[in-house]
């Protein structure tokens, strides 16, 4: 079990200051966008779509990242034990499950649709769900903020294996681009 170190005392102190002060209803539906429900169909719509579109390394990258997700949590959870900010007779709060999905689902999405679009909204809107669950549950209090920052930094290495497949993996259907008119010889 977690019970000491330097990142435990200012962790309760930040954790003590933002619970609650966001009403319940809002914090809870911000903490629904890491629910396996919500956040893992956007993942497989965007899997779908850039396997049609030739690109089925990186889908088949992100769906192993996502199964990869409770491989990583669950272990970590037992093997912490960590009680939870509202709950301490609860265990198994370090690190959030619930983040990780978020980010695994939501940022790989913005991955895999990054080369179909020139406009960075996948990747800002993808930041903004996985930020608003992060928040949600701390302010919620069902997760300490380093809960929270451990999933994301866990999660980094499997969302840099989705870019390198797509990187690796891209067959050159990716994307038709227009040819250049100024390069062309005149007539």
């Amino acid at each position: 079990m977690l019970v000491s170190g330097p990142l435990l005392t200012p962790d309760h102190a930040l954790s003590r200051a933002l619970v609650r002060t966001v009403p319940d209803p809002v914090t809870e539906r911000l903490s629904d966008l890491g629910n396996v429900p919500v956040a893992v169909p956007v993942l497989v719509l965007a899997m779908a779509y850039a396997a049609r579109r030739g690109r089925a390394l990186a889908a088949g990258a992100a769906g192993l990242a996502m199964a990869l997700v409770p491989a990583l949590v669950i272990p970590f959870k037992e093997w912490t034990a960590r009680p939870g900010p509202l709950e301490p007779w609860a265990a198994g709060y370090f690190p959030s499950g619930h983040t990780a999905t978020a980010a695994v689902a939501y940022l790989g999405a913005a991955l895999l649709l990054r080369p179909y679009t020139r406009r960075a909204w996948p990747t800002a809107v993808a930041l903004v769900l996985t930020g608003a669950t992060a928040v949600g549950l701390i302010l919620r209090g069902w997760h300490w903020p380093l809960d929270v920052l451990a999933s994301l930094l866990m999660c980094t290495p499997l969302l840099l294996g989705v870019a390198w497949a797509d990187r690796h993996g891209r067959s050159g259907r990716v994307r038709k681009t227009r040819p250049d008119r100024s390069a062309q010889p005149p007539k």
